[in-house]
C-alpha cells in the first residue's frame, strides 16, 4: 500500500533543497524501491503570505493524516516584524505540538571525507557518531505560566516555567534506551539536578526506568554545563545523550558544529505509537532558511536528503534503502564533490542541483 508523505518546503533555501529530495523520491518510486504518494503544503513565512497564519488548519490536518512529514526550513528577515503569535517559527511549533512529536533525534556524524572541516582536531572528531535525543514538547518552551508583565514598581518581568512530569521524562528516556540497544548500549542523561528541581526529578526517573527495564544499558548522569564542555573536550565518550527541551536545543547545536557544517545534518521528530506500530513523525534538516543564499542555487541539499534517509529508516523500516542512500552520500563526498559550505582545497565545487545530479548518479551506480 502506498505511503503518504507531506512535503512542507517552507522558506529561504527550503524549496531549493527539497527539490533535490523530490528528485530522489521520484527515482526510488520509479525503480520500485519505494511507493510514496507525495503531497505538498505551505508552512512558515510562505504560509503567512498566502493564509495570514504560519500554518493553515487544512495543512495541519494533512500532516496528521500523513505517514510522515518532510520539512525544509522556516523564517527569514521578511517576517521579522510580525507579531510573535504569527511568526514563521510558530508553524513549526504547532506541527510539533499537535502531532505530539515529543522526541527529537539529532545525529552528529562526522563523514571521513569531511573530518578535516571540523573546528576541532582531526583525532578528536574522526569517526564521531553521536545521537542526541531531545524532549520536544515540554519544559521551559511550553510551561505555564509564561509571559511579560509589568510589576507594581514599573519594572517589566519576563516569566517562563520549566516543568516536567514523570510520564514526559519516562517516554523520552525509553526512546533513548531503545536507540542505545541498536548502537553502543550507553546513555548519558543530561540535566541540572544540582540547582533545578525539574532536573532532580529527571535524574531520579531516568535512573528508575533504567533499573526497572534497561539493566544492560550503561547509564551515566551529567550536568548540562559539563556536557557542553565534554562535547568539545572529548566528544567520542558519548553515544546516546538524552536531555530536556532547553538543554537539547543548545547541546545539539554544539554537537552539530563538531561535524564542520550544519549543511550536513538531518533530524527526526517522532511521537508515540498511535496504533499498528505507526508513529507520527516529521523530518527536517538542522540548518535554517539561510536567507543570505536563498534563490541562488548554492545551498547544500545533503542535510535534507539525509533527513529523508532517516524517514526511510525510522518511519518505514526501509533499512536497506536508507543504507543505499547514506552510502551514496558517502560516495559523492569521497569523490570530492562539494557545495560551498563544505568546500575544501582540490575539491569540485557544485551548486544545489549539481549535488543532486551527483547523488542520483551515485545511486544509479549502487542500484
Amino acid at each position: 500500500m502506498s505511503k503518504k508523505i507531506l512535503i512542507l518546503a517552507g522558506d529561504g533555501i527550503g524549496p531549493e533543497v527539497m527539490t533535490e529530495v523530490k528528485r530522489i523520491i521520484s527515482w526510488m518510486n520509479a525503480r520500485g524501491l519505494t511507493d510514496f504518494a507525495v503531497s505538498e503544503g505551505l508552512v512558515g513565512g510562505s504560509a503567512y503570505d498566502v493564509h495570514g497564519v504560519p500554518l493553515a488548519d487544512e495543512t495541519m490536518a494533512e500532516a496528521m493524516d500523513a505517514d510522515a512529514v518532510l520539512l525544509g526550513a522556516v523564517g527569514g528577515p521578511k517576517w521579522d516584524s510580525l507579531d510573535f503569535s504569527v511568526k514563521p517559527e510558530r508553524g513549526l511549533l504547532r506541527l510539533r505540538k499537535e502531532m505530539e512529536l515529543f522526541a527529537n533525534l539529532r545525529p552528529a556524524l562526522v563523514f571521513d571525507a569531511l573530518a578535516e572541516a571540523s573546528s576541532l582536531k582531526l583525532d578528536i572528531v574522526k569517526g564521531l557518531d553521536i545521537m542526541i535525543v531531545r524532549e520536544l514538547t515540554g519544559g521551559v518552551y511550553f510551561g505555564q505560566p509564561r509571559g511579560i508583565t509589568t510589576l507594581e514598581n514599573g519594572e517589566r518581568q519576563g516569566l517562563n516555567t520549566q516543568v516536567y512530569t514523570t510520564s514526559e521524562i519516562v517516554r523520552i528516556a525509553e526512546v533513548a534506551f531503545d536507540l542505545a540497544y541498536k548502537r553502543g548500549k550507553k546513555v548519558h542523561s543530561v540535566e541540572k539536578a544540582n540547582v533545578m528541581e525539574s532536573g532532580l526529578l529527571w535524574r531520579e526517573e531516568v535512573q528508575k526506568l533504567r533499573d526497572a527495564k534497561y539493566g544492560d544499558i550503561a547509564l551515566e548522569h551529567m550536568y548540562a554545563d559539563n556536557c557542553a564542555m565534554q562535547l568539545v573536550r572529548n566528544p567520542k565518550q558519548f553515544d546516546v545523550i538524552v536531555t530536556d527541551n532547553l538543554f537539547g536545543d543548545l547541546l545539539s547545536d554544539c554537537a552539530a558544529m563538531l561535524t564542520g557544517s550544519l549543511g550536513m545534518l538531518p533530524s527526526a521528530s517522532i511521537g508515540a505509537d498511535i496504533g499498528g506500530g505507526k508513529r507520527r513523525a516529521m523530518y527536517e534538516p538542522v540548518h535554517g532558511s539561510a536567507p543570505d543564499i536563498a534563490g541562488q542555487g548554492k545551498a547544500n541539499p545533503l542535510a535534507c536528503i539525509l533527513s529523508y534517509s532517516m524517514m526511510l529508516r525510522y518511519s518505514f523500516g526501509m533499512l536497506d534503502v536508507a543504507d543505499m542512500l547514506d552510502n551514496a552520500v558517502q560516495d559523492v563526498l569521497n569523490q570530492g564533490i562539494r557545495t560551498g559550505d563544505i568546500m575544501q582545497a582540490g575539491a569540485t565545487l557544485v551548486g544545489t542541483s549539481g549535488m543532486g545530479d551527483a547523488l542520483l548518479k551515485a545511486l544509479e551506480a549502487r542500484a
